[in-house]
């Protein structure tokens, strides 16, 4: 169990995060919106904006980006997978680096998601921003895909991505000298 913490305020709520240690150097606040249904509501609600397409990333930023869906009114949002699967029978890949992941991971989109984003505005959302790989990645799928990236959103920025001006964010989550 955690022995420190770091109080969270966004989007009008309160949290007590543990500081886990990911490196001999570095910890984070454990931001976690899984489960947490008022957190991902009031979340999409601050980040909802009008686009053609909602686009997340395979895991954590799957229930903030069907809130925002939902508050929208969009039947479909699109994830990229982090693994290539069965029914992908020509997936658009691209390669990851996370510090919350250890090592290099892939990010792909199946062939109704590739024609869902073609030609679009797609807005790039994610719970916490930290080197923006996923971010770039995300980018990166969007562009071979033939779509457009008009925004990128999160809820949190920490570590290199806070003060960045390229993605809008409710709030800043400091990193910590590990213990």
């Amino acid at each position: 169990m955690a022995d420190r913490f770091y109080e969270l305020k966004v989007a009008g709520l309160t949290r007590r995060l543990p500081v886990i240690n990911i490196s001999s150097t570095l910890a984070i606040a454990g931001f976690v919106i899984l489960g947490d249904v008022e957190m991902v509501e009031k979340t999409a609600e601050a980040l909802a904006q009008k686009v053609d397409v909602l686009m997340a990333a395979e895991t954590k930023g799957i229930p903030l980006v069907h809130a925002m869906a939902r508050i929208l009114k969009m039947d479909r949002y699109v994830v990229a997978r982090k693994s290539i699967k069965a029914y992908m029978e020509h997936p658009l890949v691209v390669e990851d680096e996370s510090i919350t992941t250890q090592g290099k991971q892939i990010l792909c989109l199946q062939d109704e998601d590739i024609d869902l984003v073609r030609g679009k505005k797609v807005l790039l959302v994610d719970d916490v921003i930290s080197t923006g790989g996923s971010m770039k990645a995300l980018e990166e799928l969007v562009d071979h895909a033939g779509g457009k990236v008009v925004g990128k959103i999160a809820i949190l920025a920490e570590g290199d991505s806070i003060g960045r001006e390229d993605i809008t964010v409710l709030a800043n989550l400091p990193l910590f000298p590990a213990e």
